[in-house]
């Protein structure tokens, strides 16, 4: 994977030197609601060694303020990509996380080659839902009961894809 280049954001590869502070953000409440998990860091850890993900840091002036990481389904039949992402509270609202999307979104389509991008927000998300609606990603259908909140209660989830036309 190589570094990418946004309006204001960098993608780069993360790396063990970003556990702690992508631990850190992950921890903030309005992320960890989102980014459950017991041991953070070792998730980090065990994501930087998934050899079927791809896990980027995301840097705005100079800062890593959270990661993007992707992933494919290589079957020719069914080949896509999907992506998920979480940036720090404190940069929220700045269109940081707009910037990586597409900056990504772009790589997956015309470097990588995918015809289909999928993404799938918490259907209460209303903010992550507009970031992705704005790099062109479209409301595909709800899952019902799709994931396990942090009340332990099921949640449902919102698949979003984009299609090489509906970038923005």
């Amino acid at each position: 994977m190589t570094t990418l280049h946004g309006e204001r954001v960098t993608l780069r590869p993360a790396g063990p030197e970003d556990v702690d502070g992508l631990a850190a953000i992950r921890a903030t409440p309005e992320v960890r609601v989102r980014w459950q998990g017991e041991d953070l860091a070792a998730e980090i850890k065990d994501d930087l060694a998934d050899p079927d993900l791809e896990l980027l840091a995301i840097e705005h002036e100079g800062r890593v303020v959270g990661a993007i990481q992707w992933h494919e389904e290589t079957d020719a039949m069914y080949r896509h990509a999907g992506m998920d992402l979480y940036l720090d509270p404190g940069m929220h609202g700045r269109g940081l996380g707009t910037d990586a999307v597409r900056t990504l979104s772009r790589h997956l389509i015309h470097e990588l080659g995918h015809h289909r991008l999928v993404i799938d927000p918490a259907a209460d998300n209303t903010a992550a839902i507009a970031c992705y609606a704005k790099v062109g990603f479209q409301p595909v259908g709800v899952m019902r009961r799709y994931e396990l909140g942090p009340d332990g209660s099921w949640h449902d989830g919102l698949l979003m894809d984009l299609l090489p036309e509906d970038l923005r």
